[in-house]
Protein backbone atom coordinates (compact mmCIF):
# COMPACT_ATOMS: atom_id res chain seq x y z
CA UNK A 1 0.00 0.00 0.00
CA UNK A 2 1.27 3.28 -1.22
CA UNK A 3 0.29 6.88 0.20
CA UNK A 4 -1.42 7.14 -3.43
CA UNK A 5 -3.51 3.63 -3.13
CA UNK A 6 -3.06 0.34 -3.71
CA UNK A 7 0.02 -1.25 -6.05
CA UNK A 8 -0.83 -3.03 -8.94
CA UNK A 9 1.26 -5.48 -10.76
CA UNK A 10 2.61 -3.88 -13.89
CA UNK A 11 1.96 -6.62 -16.46
CA UNK A 12 4.49 -5.19 -19.08
CA UNK A 13 7.33 -5.68 -16.61
CA UNK A 14 10.27 -8.03 -17.11
CA UNK A 15 10.47 -10.76 -13.72
CA UNK A 16 13.25 -10.52 -11.66
CA UNK A 17 16.70 -12.48 -12.50
CA UNK A 18 16.45 -14.72 -9.17
CA UNK A 19 15.29 -17.71 -10.44
CA UNK A 20 12.37 -19.27 -10.08
CA UNK A 21 12.64 -21.51 -7.28
CA UNK A 22 12.04 -25.82 -7.87
CA UNK A 23 9.49 -27.38 -5.69
CA UNK A 24 11.00 -30.90 -6.50
CA UNK A 25 14.41 -29.47 -4.95
CA UNK A 26 15.89 -30.65 -1.61
CA UNK A 27 17.15 -28.25 1.30
CA UNK A 28 20.84 -28.36 1.43
CA UNK A 29 22.56 -30.40 3.77
CA UNK A 30 22.47 -29.09 7.29
CA UNK A 31 25.31 -31.32 8.21
CA UNK A 32 23.94 -33.19 11.66
CA UNK A 33 23.88 -36.45 10.90
CA UNK A 34 20.62 -39.02 11.38
CA UNK A 35 21.37 -42.57 12.12
CA UNK A 36 18.12 -44.47 10.34
CA UNK A 37 17.57 -47.77 11.31
CA UNK A 38 14.79 -50.50 11.47
CA UNK A 39 12.68 -51.60 13.72
CA UNK A 40 13.41 -53.78 16.70
CA UNK A 41 11.05 -56.52 15.62
CA UNK A 42 10.41 -55.39 12.07
CA UNK A 43 10.57 -58.61 10.68
CA UNK A 44 11.03 -62.43 11.35
CA UNK A 45 14.54 -63.92 12.46
CA UNK A 46 15.05 -67.34 10.78
CA UNK A 47 17.37 -69.86 12.19
CA UNK A 48 20.73 -69.76 9.56
CA UNK A 49 23.21 -72.50 9.66
CA UNK A 50 26.69 -71.89 8.78
CA UNK A 51 26.50 -75.45 6.72
CA UNK A 52 24.62 -75.52 3.96
CA UNK A 53 22.29 -78.21 4.72
CA UNK A 54 20.99 -80.16 1.85
CA UNK A 55 17.95 -80.60 3.24
CA UNK A 56 17.44 -76.53 3.79
CA UNK A 57 18.18 -76.04 -0.04
CA UNK A 58 15.36 -78.62 -1.01
CA UNK A 59 12.86 -76.81 1.30
CA UNK A 60 13.93 -73.57 0.16
CA UNK A 61 14.21 -74.67 -3.93
CA UNK A 62 10.53 -76.08 -2.96
CA UNK A 63 9.25 -72.98 -2.13
CA UNK A 64 10.67 -71.07 -4.68
CA UNK A 65 9.20 -73.68 -6.87
CA UNK A 66 5.73 -73.21 -5.53
CA UNK A 67 5.48 -69.36 -5.63
CA UNK A 68 6.81 -69.08 -9.02
CA UNK A 69 4.04 -71.74 -10.21
CA UNK A 70 1.60 -69.84 -7.64
CA UNK A 71 2.75 -66.49 -9.91
CA UNK A 72 2.32 -68.75 -13.51
CA UNK A 73 -1.04 -69.57 -12.17
CA UNK A 74 -2.49 -66.64 -10.89
CA UNK A 75 -1.26 -64.72 -14.30
CA UNK A 76 -2.38 -66.82 -16.48
CA UNK A 77 -5.80 -67.13 -14.89
CA UNK A 78 -5.92 -63.47 -15.09
CA UNK A 79 -5.02 -63.15 -18.86
CA UNK A 80 -7.23 -65.82 -20.15
CA UNK A 81 -10.29 -63.95 -18.09
CA UNK A 82 -9.07 -60.76 -20.32
CA UNK A 83 -8.67 -63.15 -23.59
CA UNK A 84 -12.12 -64.09 -22.61
CA UNK A 85 -13.66 -61.09 -22.41
CA UNK A 86 -12.18 -59.95 -25.41
CA UNK A 87 -13.41 -62.84 -26.94
CA UNK A 88 -16.79 -62.17 -26.19
CA UNK A 89 -16.64 -58.88 -27.60
CA UNK A 90 -15.50 -59.99 -30.77
CA UNK A 91 -17.88 -62.72 -31.40
CA UNK A 92 -21.17 -61.22 -29.76
CA UNK A 93 -21.37 -57.50 -31.63
CA UNK A 94 -24.41 -57.07 -30.60
CA UNK A 95 -23.09 -56.03 -26.94
CA UNK A 96 -22.22 -52.84 -28.39
CA UNK A 97 -25.33 -51.78 -29.01
CA UNK A 98 -26.09 -52.43 -25.18
CA UNK A 99 -25.30 -48.56 -23.54
CA UNK A 100 -25.74 -47.71 -20.03
CA UNK A 101 -25.62 -43.90 -19.81
CA UNK A 102 -24.50 -43.35 -23.58
CA UNK A 103 -21.53 -45.45 -22.87
CA UNK A 104 -21.11 -49.17 -24.62
CA UNK A 105 -21.35 -52.29 -22.15
CA UNK A 106 -17.97 -53.08 -23.13
CA UNK A 107 -16.37 -49.99 -22.12
CA UNK A 108 -18.14 -50.43 -18.75
CA UNK A 109 -16.69 -53.97 -18.68
CA UNK A 110 -13.23 -53.10 -19.55
CA UNK A 111 -13.46 -49.59 -17.25
CA UNK A 112 -14.65 -51.12 -14.13
CA UNK A 113 -14.71 -55.07 -14.17
CA UNK A 114 -11.14 -55.39 -15.17
CA UNK A 115 -10.26 -53.53 -11.99
CA UNK A 116 -11.76 -55.93 -9.44
CA UNK A 117 -10.96 -58.62 -11.06
CA UNK A 118 -7.25 -57.21 -10.74
CA UNK A 119 -7.77 -56.71 -6.81
CA UNK A 120 -9.57 -60.32 -6.58
CA UNK A 121 -6.22 -62.05 -7.70
CA UNK A 122 -3.95 -59.90 -6.29
CA UNK A 123 -5.80 -61.18 -3.07
CA UNK A 124 -5.86 -64.75 -3.58
CA UNK A 125 -2.23 -64.51 -4.71
CA UNK A 126 -0.89 -62.90 -1.76
CA UNK A 127 -3.23 -65.48 0.46
CA UNK A 128 -1.81 -68.52 -0.86
CA UNK A 129 1.56 -66.60 -1.05
CA UNK A 130 1.47 -66.21 2.65
CA UNK A 131 -0.09 -69.79 3.06
CA UNK A 132 3.25 -71.39 1.22
CA UNK A 133 5.81 -69.03 3.37
CA UNK A 134 3.82 -69.82 6.62
CA UNK A 135 4.06 -73.54 5.76
CA UNK A 136 8.12 -73.43 5.08
CA UNK A 137 8.29 -71.57 8.25
CA UNK A 138 6.53 -74.33 10.35
CA UNK A 139 8.31 -76.99 8.34
CA UNK A 140 12.26 -74.88 8.99
CA UNK A 141 11.23 -74.66 13.11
Amino acid sequence: MTPEGPVTPDPLARPSADPPQDPFRLPAPTGARVRVSAPAGGTPRLPRSSSHDPVDTFYVRSLIRSQLRLAASVALGFLLLLVGLAVMVFTWPQINDIRFLTIPLPWWLLGLGVYPLILLCAFLFNHAAARNEAKYRSIVR
